[in-house]
């Protein structure tokens, strides 16, 4: 390893120093250059460059590398990846790119470290997985001869005979159980053993779609299909063949289906679903027969329940059922009409209409009182005020009351306890005002007051 020796004061240079380039052999320590030393030929005005000293690198080699350089080196590596030298070399600065990959081969490939880093082993094996009958796909080693159609016909169908392939095959969504299906290497044996059971899976679907296949092929399905799918086309001039669907194809299907969906209620369709699997068992008609039959069987169970229901309700003839319908719904129609008109007021509202009729309200034991009147018979306890805490601690009076000024049975229950409190204070001598919840309107005050002293809770003052 060369030393640097300052030639103007002759001690050793450690770690910055300057080198003159018009001088070749002139080298000065910082100090010197900072002073402008002159040195024989070498003058203070020349160019000169910031030399390091002596490089101490990682691996003992002839053109010496940097700490700096040799982990720029593996930052680029992994960054741009083995074999994009010019990249790693932008990326060092310092280097050429031959420079580099000669550099990086023999010291991390070849080198120490590559040998601790890379396996001497062999790659191991593929394992053939797949069942022992053959390879994944049943149909890759069986030889087919192709059908023989016109292009026209392969277009309509969208079959290509040399192939054997659709453009839509049967369960065309099964590549998806193994398109993202990877070996990682920290999988351990039940992950292996699940991605195996995936890969079995497949297998089986294809091998039903090959079977498919075969029994199209032998039955004589798939030229049949095609002459219907010519026969369609000559009968539409001008309609584009590529686009024409066929009898077999999964567009004219739904386009068949549609109709039939659309008069088939919810329950229908989805024991349609759950019936599709034994399809196979039968033919076309026998399939629609069955589904046409439960139909009838749900249809006469309903109408048996309403029978039942009729007759619960001591209706014997089927003249009196149609009446009774009517006053069924009328019923139901005057219900809904009187909760909404009081689900539909809110309590902004009802206080803007007691505020206006404060001297009609004011008279409380009018509207509440022993003998009852017609607001009474017509009075609906809502859902609402039902399913409020404390709505059981009140007695009916209270109860409508609370429903008449809107406020729950809680809020009502804190207002009666303060009134009585003060009250009971004030019978006892002491100055006590009666409090109010702070924004409770007056006229609901007024109400509250009358209805205790008028029950004995309270007495007028």
């Amino acid at each position: 390893m060369s030393v640097f020796v300052c030639n103007n004061c002759q001690t050793e240079i450690s770690g910055h120093g300057i080198k003159c380039i018009e001088c070749p052999d002139i080298d000065l320590c910082l100090q010197c250059f900072s002073l402008g030393a002159e040195v024989g030929n070498h003058k203070r005005d020349h160019t000169y460059n910031i030399s390091t000293g002596p490089i101490i690198g990682a691996f003992n080699c002839e053109v010496p590398w940097t700490l700096a350089e040799e982990t720029m080196l593996l930052d680029a590596v992994e960054q741009y990846g083995f074999g994009n030298w010019e990249d790693v070399a932008n990326h060092v600065e310092s280097k050429s790119p031959e420079q580099s990959e000669y550099h990086y081969n023999l010291y991390y490939i070849r080198g120490n470290v590559g040998k601790v880093t890379f396996s001497s082993d062999p790659t191991p094996k593929v394992t053939d997985h797949t069942c022992p009958d053959g390879p994944l796909s049943p149909s890759i080693s069986t030889p087919i001869s192709p059908i023989e159609l016109s292009i026209q016909e392969q277009h309509a169908l969208g079959y290509m005979p040399l192939r054997d392939d659709f453009e839509r095959e049967h369960d065309n969504e099964a590549e998806t159980l193994v398109s993202s299906l990877m070996i990682n290497y920290d999988d351990d044996d039940l992950d292996i053993a699940v991605k195996l059971a995936q890969v079995e899976r497949y297998r089986l679907r294809l091998k039903e779609r090959d079977r498919r296949k075969q029994f199209a092929r032998e039955h004589g399905l798939i030229t049949s299909a095609a002459q219907a799918a010519a026969t369609a086309a000559a009968a539409l001039p001008g309609a584009k063949l590529a686009k024409l669907p066929t009898i077999k194809s999964p567009q004219v299907k739904k386009e068949k289906e549609k109709d039939k969906e659309k008069k088939l209620s919810k329950e229908d369709k989805e024991f349609q679903d759950k019936m599709k699997s034994f399809a196979q068992c039968h033919s076309c008609k026998e399939h629609e027969d069955f589904l046409e039959s439960h139909q009838k069987e749900r249809e006469l169970k309903n109408r048996i329940k309403d029978l039942f229901h009729c007759r619960k309700n001591g209706i014997t003839k089927l003249e009196e059922v149609e009446k009774f319908e009517e006053e069924r719904l009328k019923r139901e129609k005057k219900k809904e009409s009187k909760l909404k008109k009081l689900g539909s007021i809110s309590q902004g509202k009802r206080l803007l209409m007691a505020s206006k009729n404060v001297v009609e309200e004011e008279k409380l034991d009018i509207l509440i009182d022993e003998s009852g009147s017609k607001d009474d018979e017509d009075f609906i306890e809502t859902k609402e005020m039902s399913k409020c805490p404390g709505y059981d601690l009140l007695s009916g009076r209270e109860r409508k009351l609370c429903n008449t000024i809107g406020m729950t049975p809680a809020n009502y229950m804190t207002v009666k306890t303060c009134i009585v409190k003060d009250y009971l204070h004030r019978r006892n001598g002491y100055p006590v005002k009666i409090r109010y919840p702070s924004g409770m309107d007056k006229t609901h005050r007024r109400r509250i007051m009358s209805f205790l002293a008028d029950n004995g809770w309270i007495g007028l003052t």
